[in-house]
């Protein structure tokens, strides 16, 4: 489990590519100063274990399913990416909970300044989109942020001078790829209401389990 605050940009090594995974070395430093073999460690929001690690490097192992989700693929060597140990019990909670499983990617549409801040606006499918709510929480690239604003087909950010300087996000063009892991709150609510049948196997019923009864038996 992450926060989605990060604490260093690394660097990639080394990319030995499979057919259709990864076996990816990073360069770091903080988030190897207390790390054991089978850690955990976010890079770019995706949740990798760290093996083979060296006093400034570790590999992981990158599988299908995720090279599919996510940007990793893309990577090159000398490419800087978001890191993040996992969480500490009993540390500060800065950001939000974030599991470090992607559930796709979206595209940067644009970056804006703003005096001090710069908004990026990012455009993704409905089946991100649907848990995309202004004023919630999202994470870019394994950083945690406020959605600003939202449409049918994007959202907007907007980034701190201290965000932009101790992550990757503004060395990003309009075009580009990013991955993005939406607040897990909505989607275990979407599966405990029954909002999502289809994903069950069942028939779809679009008869809504809110109802006013409901409601009342649960405090409202």
């Amino acid at each position: 489990m992450f926060t989605g605050i990060i604490e260093e940009k690394g660097t990639v090594a080394a990319v030995r590519k499979g057919n259709v995974s990864s076996k990816i070395t990073f360069r770091a430093s903080v988030v190897l100063s207390d790390i054991h073999e089978g850690d955990s460690i976010a890079v770019n929001g995706v949740c990798l274990t760290a093996t083979d690690i060296t006093d400034s490097t570790f590999t992981a192992d990158v599988m299908a399913e995720t090279m599919r989700r996510s940007s990793l693929g893309s990577l090159k060597p000398g490419d800087c990416v978001n890191m993040e140990r996992a969480m500490l019990c009993g540390g500060r909670f800065g950001g939000h909970i974030v599991s470090g499983h992607i559930d796709g990617t979206g595209k940067i549409v644009s970056m804006k300044r703003e005096e001090n801040a710069v908004w990026v606006t990012v455009a993704a499918g409905s089946s991100i989109m649907k848990y995309i709510v202004e004023k919630g929480s999202v994470a870019l690239d394994g950083i945690s942020l406020t959605v600003a604003s939202v449409t049918d087909n994007d959202f907007k950010v907007s980034i701190i001078p201290h965000t932009a300087s101790e992550t990757t996000l503004l060395s990003k063009q309009p075009g580009n790829l990013i991955n993005i892991e939406c607040d897990m709150i909505g989607k275990y609510v979407e599966k405990l209401m029954g909002l999502n049948p289809e994903s069950t196997g069942n028939p779809v019923d679009n008869t809504s389990r809110i109802t006013r009864e409901m409601l009342i038996r649960n405090g409202f």
